[in-house]
């Protein structure tokens, strides 16, 4: 195990700037998650951290060395692909023991190696088989198990869950899971999938165009998120947003101008803002409560899904140019074409600026 540290690390293919001035601390044995949109430089990212990219510019150190110029072998990563690649001549056995084999490790070692690695990720009844005798997820573990068998300071997965079904991601999260509690290892974790990154993750790195928008752990950018990007890409539904206008300021925070929804005291401080500044607003599906219609908080119910334990119903206001979602665990007699009013819940409005950046609460008002 080891600790890896970005220091504004650059990343050009030719005249194209791709990952622009990170700065990244991962501890020891911490589990961290990049996520982002396609394109946001998320997987080039984790090539730079096993080597398989050279960096154009800063420094990257594992421990207290620093490894901008060793080649993959000698930095001790392990790193699992999206694709299996597993070679299908090989048994399980002699997939799980090549890079100890290329090593030119003890034929011992590699033997208490293998199966020890199988005994931890449940593969020990699957050796013989070769790759075309097992389910997707047993491919995965096989590919897992190869890369833990060189006991490498950390495991990098690359997407590793995104050509199985629903039902096997839900496993091997768990396995994956399950595997980080009991080796403490230091693993980094690429996906475009959230909630595999709300689900797996110590700390969540979101990316964004080449740029790190924020990190912290799951709770803290559900809750707390710096940015109306972050704000709109974790969580499952998305949040949802709304224009509004800010009327004045108050020493226990804001008054804004919501169409639809009409005035709002909120607790922000937006004390840096102009009078009449363009804000959004934002609120999660679960913190937006459903009413009758009144005066001008009119929404029209568009379309409502039953999910068994809860029920998203979706609504446009008048003008009819934004849908909001509204989460309940309870199911109403909702119907489409129904028109209800939405009350949000204040104390879970977030308010961003003209330049998308969360306003923090007039509470925190005098904190650096």
């Amino acid at each position: 195990m080891t600790s890896v540290t970005l220091d504004k690390i650059n990343k050009l293919f030719g005249s194209t700037h791709i990952i622009k001035d990170v700065d990244l601390t991962i501890g020891d044995g911490e589990f961290v998650v990049f996520v982002g949109p396609s394109g946001c430089g998320k997987s080039t990212l984790l090539r730079l951290i096993a080597g398989l990219e050279s960096i154009s510019g800063g420094r990257l150190s594992m421990g207290d060395a620093t490894v901008n110029d060793l080649p993959p072998r000698e930095r001790g990563v392990g790193m699992v692909f999206q694709s299996y690649a597993l070679y299908p001549h090989m048994t399980v056995y002699d997939n799980m023991a090549f890079g100890l084999k290329l090593a030119k490790t003890d034929k011992q070692a590699v033997k208490e190696r293998v199966l020890e690695t199988a005994r931890i990720l449940q593969l020990e009844e699957l050796l013989e088989r070769k790759p075309k005798a097992l389910s997707g997820g047993q491919r995965q573990r096989v590919a897992m198990g190869r890369a833990m068998a060189r006991e490498p300071r950390i495991l990098l997965f690359d997407e590793p869950l995104s050509n199985l079904d629903a039902s096997l991601r839900v496993q091997m999260r768990n396995e994956i899971a399950r595997l980080h509690h009991r080796l403490g290892s230091t693993m980094i974790y690429v996906t475009h999938d959230q909630v595999e990154a709300m689900t797996l993750a110590d700390k969540i790195v979101v990316l964004r165009d080449g740029r790190v928008e924020q990190v912290g752990s799951p709770q803290t950018l559900y809750h707390r998120p710096a940015t109306k990007f972050v704000a709109g890409f974790i969580g499952s539904p998305t949040m949802n947003f709304m224009p509004a206008e800010l009327i004045a300021n108050e020493r226990q925070g804001c008054r804004v101008q919501v169409p639809g929804l009409g005035e709002l005291a909120l607790p922000q401080d937006a004390s840096a803002q102009p009078g009449g500044a363009r804000l959004s607003i934002g609120i999660r599906p679960e913190h937006l409560r459903l009413s009758d219609a009144h005066g001008d908080n009119s929404f029209e119910i568009v379309n409502v899904e039953f999910l068994g334990n809860e029920v998203y119903v979706y609504l446009e206001p008048k003008a009819g140019d934004i849908l909001l979602i509204h989460r309940s665990e309870t199911s109403e007699n909702w119907k489409p074409g129904q028109r209800m009013a939405l009350e949000p819940e204040i104390e879970h409005v977030h308010v961003f600026d003209g330049e998308d950046r969360a306003l923090r609460h007039a509470e925190h008002r005098d904190v650096a």
